[in-house]
């Protein structure tokens, strides 16, 4: 199985290595057949090649099973006529891997910051939505008629709305089978009703799902007040973007948030915070988002190529991180310890051995 790696900017080469040394040991614990193939990205490749992401490495990224990519500073990328393509744009929408699911969960021992633990999935739509480079054929979302004057356009369509709702009510029959359609409706009538209307039609046909609808703002106070009552959120893209990052920090800590970008037939691994560059090259970062969405494009990809080995690996990796964080001296300086990047990776990869 061919997995293609990225390592990214800022703190992403660090927290890649540390990755693929926890899934190194899990390929050997499950006799997985990994293969691993790195390439350049980002600020890397832009002196070299003009462009942060050469074409032949997006080709040989979508060709492999599955793909991991480190953090990206985008926010330092020069405009993408100049070569500074955003790679989580690129892969989500010429790549087709619509669905960005992003789980959050309390954990034992480490501090909650909501009222009430969670364990809960954000399913956000990936493809459109007010992100500007992602909402036009030719030229961009955002544009200013007169300097004084800047405008900017929200794209929903009934395919991007149907194919997410499927995957939110699909999840949700592993788990408390229960979908909530996070939207602002009261207000954006036509593009959130458009997208509220295909969620109902997709739960009709999951009869056996139970749905409700709450309103993007009272859903952020409900992440702090009642978090419990989540199972399976769906929504649209900024929407979700915010609520991730909340629900993440709330259960925890942002550096743990796991992501992954998944399509019909291939998926990304990324971790859901940025790269850092103010402890870049220190050895100092969290791995934990990176490890812990590797996890997951395995367990993804065992699901979809029904082999268990690979789910197998993914939850005990699972529980190697949660077994390493119990031991608060063995924690990254982020949540109160005094490890390494690579430390804490050798930890993971040990604790797999009885996870």
């Amino acid at each position: 199985m061919d997995i293609v790696v990225l390592p990214g900017d800022g703190i992403g080469p660090e927290i890649t290595e540390a990755t693929l040394t926890v899934l190194r040991a899990a390929a050997a614990r499950f006799r997985l057949g990994l293969r691993f193939e790195t390439h350049d990205v980002g600020l890397a490749t832009l002196g070299t090649h003009g462009t942060t992401l050469p074409e032949d490495v997006f080709a040989r990224a979508m060709a492999a099973d599955g793909t991991i990519l480190g953090p990206i500073a985008s926010y330092e990328y020069p405009p993408r006529e100049q070569g500074g393509i955003n790679l989580s744009a690129a892969f989500r929408t010429r790549g087709a891997l619509y669905a960005n699911i992003r789980p959050a969960r309390s954990r034992a021992g480490l501090p909650h910051w909501g009222r009430t633990p969670m364990d809960l999935v954000i399913v956000r739509e990936n493809t459109e939505g007010f992100y500007a480079d992602r909402s036009m054929h030719l030229g961009a979302g955002e544009f200013m008629p007169t300097s004084d004057l800047a405008l900017s356009v929200r794209k929903i369509t009934e395919t991007a709305c149907l194919r997410i709702a499927r995957t939110a009510f699909e999840l949700a029959r592993g788990r408390r089978r229960t979908v909530t359609a996070v939207h602002k409706a009261n207000v954006m009538k036509v593009t959130d009703g458009l997208f509220l209307r295909c969620v109902h039609a997709v739960a009709e046909e999951f009869p056996d799902i139970a749905l409700d609808d709450v309103i993007v703002d009272a859903a952020a106070a409900l992440l702090v007040r009642d978090a419990a009552r989540f199972d399976v959120i769906v929504t649209t893209n900024m929407f979700g973007d915010i609520l991730s990052d909340l629900a993440s920090e709330l259960s925890g800590s942002l550096g743990l948030g796991a992501s992954i970008n998944a399509g019909d037939s291939t998926a990304l691994a990324q971790a859901q915070h940025g790269s850092a560059p103010d402890i870049a090259g220190r050895g100092i970062a969290n791995p934990s988002s990176l490890i812990l969405s590797s996890a997951m494009l395995l367990d993804w990809l065992g699901t979809r190529r029904g082999q268990p080995r690979l789910n197998e690996a993914a939850a005990a990796i699972e529980r190697a991180v949660d077994a390493v964080l119990a031991v608060p001296e063995r924690r990254t300086r982020d949540l109160g310890g005094t490890t390494g990047t690579m430390a804490f990776a050798a930890s993971v990869a040990e604790a797999l051995a009885t996870a």
